[in-house]
């Protein structure tokens, strides 16, 4: 896997909502954590995999959860930008570098 890091506001939002998984249900935090880290694999090998967004940020869905993977190209690496949660705030990552 090559180089991948994450905004402080997105590690944030995958903290919270594997908390809030977790709590809804003992174990979904885990599966959740699971499918992110899978979806981040993914971009990680296959960068152009994402839907391109935004002024060259790409989206990917996590699969079996309502958030999706925001990131962009860097040199060397992939920057992680968010956790979206596709069902509040679509925006709210804006501006995240």
């Amino acid at each position: 896997m090559g180089r991948f890091s994450f905004h402080r506001l997105a590690r944030r939002e995958l903290d919270e909502a594997a908390q809030y998984y977790e709590a809804e249900s003992p174990g979904l935090g885990s599966k959740y954590l699971d499918a992110v880290e899978d979806c981040v694999r993914g971009v990680v090998e296959f960068p152009g995999a994402g839907a391109m967004i935004r002024d060259h940020v790409r989206r990917k869905l996590v699969h079996g959860f309502p958030y999706a993977l925001l990131y962009r190209e860097v040199p060397g690496r992939l920057r992680i930008l968010a956790i979206m949660n596709l069902k509040r705030r679509p925006m709210h990552w804006a501006g995240r570098e």
